[in-house]
Formats: structure tokens, C-alpha cells, sequence
């Protein structure tokens, strides 16, 4: 396969101290080979130029995600993102998967817009964000405020508002972010609808939800 040198080439690069500081700043979380994003993007490139002769192929995602190693993970994003456009309404699931195992701010993150441009194309799948919003899971609740991050006017706000309602009063910080963060970039396009949000819901919002949501107000 077009992978199967990658992975050897990577390992022939760890570097423990590299890897002790950069699995540190992601609070221990995760362990890393220690290559810095700089290098992997460089290393992983003709791969993914490679990559491009053929199918797009979930066995690579899922075998980078079961790497125990986080540079696996980072490069099954860069691959994702690079296909993006492919996705249909049958790769939510999938996306779930990578979502829900593994999971931290910096892969959910790099996640969430693509969550977003598959229900962008399934109105539908609307129902499905309602569902995120009210799971146990942070990470979906994340997801589930954020994917219209980048819809700008075609924000759906009605179904924003019900999201972030279904998610006042949380005490976890990844929420209360994510609820800052979409109010704060769709007051890029909308700033009187955010004010009237935050004026609706003042009493409810946790101080880092207005915070964030009023950076550009």
C-alpha cells in the first residue's frame, strides 16, 4: 500500500525528549514519538501526494487512530481534511468513531468543520447535532455547538440556540468554550443577534461562554 513505509519512518525518528515535552503540554494525555509538526507535515507529504492515486480509504484513518503514538493521528486529519470533500452523509458515523476515541481538543477540533461540511450538504442530519448536544459525551457536545463554525451566513441560528441551551449550566470547560467560540465567530457575520443571545441568556451563560462570545462585540 501507499502507507506501508510510513509508519517504519516514522519510528526511526523518535526522539524521547522531544516526546516527554510535547506529550506534557497535552497534559500526559497521549503519548508522542516526538516529531514536531514541521517535520511530520514534511515526512508525511509524499504519502499523502501518493495517496491521491487512489480510493480514499478509512482503513488508513482507523489504522493511524489505533497508532499508540498521537503523529498517527495528526496525519489520518491531514489526510481526512484533504478528502473532506468526498464525505457523504454515511462518514458521520465514522467521524463519531474518531470524535468519541482519542479524544482531546486538538484532533476534535481539527474534526468538527468537517462534521459541518457533511451536514451542510444533509439538513437532516440536523437532528443528529440536536442529539450530540444532549449526549454524555463532551466531546459530541463540542462538536455539536461548534460544526457551524465556519457557515457564516448560513448559520442556522435557530438550531444554534437550541444547542447551546440544551448545554447552560455545564461546569465543563470545553463546552462553556465551544459555546463562546460559536457565538463569538458568528458575530463576525451577525453581532446584533449574538448581543440580543447574550443579553437573552446572561443569567445562564458561564462567565467564559460570554467572555469569548463578546471578543468582538
Amino acid at each position: 500500500m501507499w502507507y506501508d513505509n510510513l509508519f517504519l519512518e516514522l519510528k526511526q525518528l523518535r526522539d524521547n525528549k522531544q516526546a516527554e515535552k510535547m506529550s506534557a503540554y497535552m497534559q500526559n494525555k497521549y503519548d508522542f514519538l516526538g516529531i514536531p509538526k514541521p517535520k511530520l507535515k514534511e515526512i508525511a507529504k509524499p504519502y499523502l501526494k501518493e495517496s491521491r492515486k487512489y480510493d480514499f480509504d478509512w482503513e488508513f484513518v482507523n489504522i493511524c487512530w489505533n497508532k499508540d503514538y498521537r503523529e498517527a493521528q495528526y496525519i489520518a486529519i491531514n489526510y481526512l481534511s484533504m478528502n473532506s470533500k468526498k464525505f457523504t452523509d454515511k462518514d458521520l458515523p465514522k467521524l463519531k468513531h474518531l470524535i468519541i476515541n482519542k479524544s482531546w481538543w486538538e484532533t476534535v477540533d481539527s474534526l468538527d468543520a468537517m462534521v459541518g461540511s457533511i451536514v451542510l450538504k444533509y439538513e437532516a442530519l440536523e437532528k443528529t447535532m440536536l442529539e450530540w448536544s444532549i449526549s454524555d459525551n463532551i466531546w459530541l457536545k463540542r462538536v455539536s455547538i461548534d460544526f457551524q463554525q465556519e457557515y457564516e451566513e448560513k448559520t442556522n441560528t435557530e438550531l444554534l440556540e437550541k444547542i447551546i441551551n440544551n448545554n447552560l449550566g455545564s461546569n465543563e470547560f470545553f463546552v462553556n468554550k465551544a459555546i463562546g467560540w460559536s457565538l463569538r465567530d458568528y458575530s463576525k457575520v451577525n453581532p446584533e443577534w449574538v448581543k440580543g443571545f447574550l443579553a437573552k441568556y446572561k443569567e445562564q451563560l458561564s462567565t467564559l461562554s460570554i467572555k469569548e462570545a463578546s471578543k468582538y462585540l
